[in-house]
């Protein structure tokens, strides 16, 4: 009995040491700015700069590996008797995490491309904007900032 709870410790664990083992999320090297606080509908500004961001529609690595070491160790445990037994709950986790991580990987949404438009503001802030297509706009253009989507004057 004291054998099968270590076992389902150590299962546990390292299910949970596996989901750590995730791609950090990626960084840009566009310039912060501040965004606007204001709960206004709408806001006018200049635009600053654009620049082209990855973007990725996928959640946070974890939820295979997690999912993969629970079956694991579901499935390793009915093998087998004893300290053979423990042994296979602790291979069935960590095996299953590493597969399940994979499987997770493989069933991502591919990295897309997305313009950060960032607007200076009327009243002095900066609004980072990320959206899909640029309607034309440059670098200097008046525009509105509406609902998450900057719009050409």
């Amino acid at each position: 009995m004291n054998k099968s709870l270590i076992a389902t410790t150590v299962a546990m664990a390292s299910a949970v040491f596996l989901t750590a083992c995730g791609t950090p999320p990626q960084q840009t090297n566009a310039p912060y700015y501040p965004t606007s606080q204001t709960g206004y509908p709408s806001s006018f500004g200049f635009i600053e700069s654009i620049q082209v961001v990855a973007a990725n529609r996928s959640t946070g690595p974890g939820v295979g590996a997690v999912v993969g070491g629970v079956v694991g160790g579901i499935l390793g445990n009915q093998v087998g008797g004893g300290t053979g037994k423990d042994i296979a709950t602790v291979a069935g986790v960590v095996g299953g995490a590493v597969v399940g991580n994979k499987i997770e990987q493989s069933n991502r949404v591919a990295t897309r491309d997305v313009y950060q438009i960032s607007v200076r503001l009327d009243n002095g802030t900066y609004q980072n904007v990320q959206q899909e297509s640029l309607d034309g706009m440059q670098v200097g253009n008046r525009v509105r900032v509406e609902n998450g989507h900057v719009y050409r004057n």
